[in-house]
């Protein structure tokens, strides 16, 4: 590269000297851009990831010795969003069990819930 043409920093637009495809001047710059790259889908993963902590901690709180039964406004005033969970299982009798995890649920008739913890031999 000529003399007369200085690389520029992509991120904070300082001249650079060093190899020729060099694109940043130091390891906080390469960070940075990365970062920023990487921070919608970080921030997208981040906020799912604590909803289905959220209705985990939830579920176990509500379900302490391994099977409950209850309404699900109970869940709804935890802050329980049922749009997020982790897996569904189907029985052989068609009953849709859905897991956050290893705590999940079932839904009955009128609203009601019957609160479970995965088992082992549930894949």
């Amino acid at each position: 590269m000529p003399a007369s043409e200085k690389k520029q920093c992509i991120v904070c637009g300082d001249e650079m000297t060093g190899r020729q495809d060099k694109r940043f001047c130091s390891d906080n710059c390469r960070s940075t851009y990365h970062n920023r790259q990487n921070s919608s889908q970080t921030n997208f993963v981040r906020k799912v990831n604590g909803v289905l902590r959220k209705n985990r901690r939830i579920l176990a709180s509500l379900n302490p010795d391994g099977k409950a039964s209850l309404h699900r406004d109970k869940l709804l005033e935890n802050g329980f969003n049922f749009r997020y969970f982790t897996n569904e299982y189907v029985t052989r009798k068609g009953t849709v069990y859905r897991f956050v995890y290893d705590q999940g649920y079932t839904e009955r008739e009128n609203g009601y819930l019957t609160l479970v913890i995965r088992q082992e031999y549930v894949e």
